[in-house]
């Protein structure tokens, strides 16, 4: 199958906004520094809560706000910022995201007080919101269809090591206290950063990227999303903290009617939220379901062991940091193989193997976990994480090709939105549940106990993921036939 036939085929405005290769890659590399700043900032500032509430103050719930404020805000606004970025301009949405999140990386870094932090962390997450949609809609457009899919290869080993490397470097910059606040260095070393991207980004990003100005945003829908995402997202983020209290669950159950009403609202409405014509599609549906249960799984597993290792085995952050660099380097191998050619030969076969070998490496890490214990070190867990990676960069490529591969011009900045959302809410559900299962047993038979459960937890939620992906077709270009 070339890579022809797998792309989908774009209407004539589509092909007219492709641009030459060279510049195409410059704006592959601003999208990509984007995707990082993102990355690092959900998760550097969890190492950082300690360093945060000795210089400000505040109650461990305060300083659990200031850790949780940028993911709601994130994932409240993603899917109707990717809307807005079809309607009025990615490029402007994408610039102004990027000002916005320099801006709110400088006000966290010079925050006087803990209630001064969490609103610049919750602007933070919301101009992140604002962004990153743009970005991968601006990626599609740009690349010509037999180039696209090599385009995306980077963004697998890239996200991965950035993932690995936030607490990596926030521990450094925790040690080096460059400017006399220790923590303040982890929001501040934005700036720059952000500063040289919106640069680069005005330069090269294209000024017509396919929007649609003449349909209208829908408030009354963008409402009841809204209020269905927080009445969801914020008992996910603070459950766990708070001991699940009764609000917590009331606030889920209220998410529920929300969303039906939402429905309705979409389906009456002249200018939907969501495009109607994603909801038509199994691979874009089901695709969503599956990233859902992958990232699901990934981030329980992830916290499971962060947690395992600095509490049980009382390791450093640095010290467990680097102990996943096996995962990260697993994962970008596979990335690499899958978008060079085994997604494009192998199709669904793909995600089949990747999520089997992942479910493979978390099984070999649970007997590592159960037989090592107080013996454990980043030797012996690296093989199974190295496997678990492995498996894990084989799904990254596959699932992007079947969700949003056959994505109109008009409906890739909503698509990119909801994959978004879909993965920050599986990112919290898993935080949440598999946290939760961690801790009542480690109250009971301790942690390395805990950490066992939970990567047969998180096995068994792959394998479930891997039989959902039968529902697929074959290969993405079939999605719609």
């Amino acid at each position: 199958m070339s890579t022809e036939q797998s792309s989908p085929a774009r209407s004539p405005a589509a092909e007219s906004l492709v641009l030459p290769l060279r510049r195409a890659w410059l704006v592959l590399a601003v999208v990509v520094i984007a995707d990082i700043m993102d990355v690092l900032d959900s998760t550097i500032a969890n190492l950082a809560g300690p360093s945060i509430r000795a210089d400000l103050g505040g109650a461990d719930t305060t300083v659990q706000w200031v850790l949780a404020a940028y993911t709601a805000a994130f994932a409240l606004g993603l899917v109707t910022s990717g809307r807005l970025g079809d309607l009025v301009g990615r490029r402007r949405l994408f610039l102004a995201g990027m000002a916005g999140f320099t801006i709110a990386s400088l006000a966290c870094g010079l925050a006087p007080g803990v209630g001064f932090l969490i609103g610049a962390r919750a602007l933070q997450g919301l101009c992140g919101a604002v962004m990153i949609p743009q970005g991968f809609a601006l990626v599609k457009i740009v690349f010509p269809p037999e180039h696209l899919r090599r385009a995306l290869i980077p963004f697998g080993p890239i996200m991965g090591l950035a993932t690995v490397a936030g607490p990596i470097l926030a521990g450094w910059l925790l040690h080096l206290d460059l400017f006399g606040g220790q923590w303040r260095s982890i929001f501040l070393i934005n700036v720059p950063i952000g500063v040289a991207a919106a640069a680069l980004g005005a330069c090269f990003l294209p000024r017509n990227a396919g929007e649609d100005a003449s349909t209208r945003l829908d408030l009354r829908g963008v409402g009841l999303l809204t209020l269905a995402s927080a009445l969801l997202i914020i008992p996910l983020v603070q459950g766990r903290e708070l001991g699940w209290p009764l609000w917590t669950y009331a606030m889920m159950a209220a998410s529920v009617p929300v969303l039906a009403l939402f429905a309705v609202s979409e389906r009456r409405g002249a200018h939907p939220v969501i495009t109607p014509s994603l909801l038509r599609k199994r691979s874009f549906v089901v695709g969503l379901v599956i990233v859902c249960g992958f990232y699901s799984a990934l981030t329980g597993f992830q916290l499971a062991l962060n947690l395992m290792l600095q509490l049980g085995a009382h390791w450093t952050p640095l010290h467990t940091g680097l102990t996943l660099i096996p995962w990260a380097l697993g994962s970008a191998i596979a990335v690499g193989l899958a978008g060079a050619f085994l997604a494009e030969r192998l199709g669904r076969a793909t995600l089949h193997l990747g999520l089997g070998i992942a479910a493979a490496g978390l099984t070999a890490l649970g007997w590592t976990i159960a037989h090592a214990q107080d013996s454990l070190t980043s030797w012996t867990l690296a093989p199974a994480l190295l496997i678990t990676g492995f498996g894990s960069g084989l799904v990254f490529i596959p699932v992007f090709d079947y969700v949003l591969g056959d994505a109109a011009t008009e409906e890739v900045g909503t698509g990119s939105g909801m994959l978004n959302a879909v993965q920050q809410f599986a990112n919290a559900t898993g935080a949440a549940a598999l946290g939760t299962v961690f801790f009542a047993q480690a109250g009971h038979g301790g942690f390395y106990d805990a950490g066992e459960l939970i990567t047969a937890l998180a096995a068994a939620l792959y394998v479930v993921t891997f039989l959902l992906v039968g529902l697929l077709p074959k290969h993405a270009q079939q999605a719609n036939a």
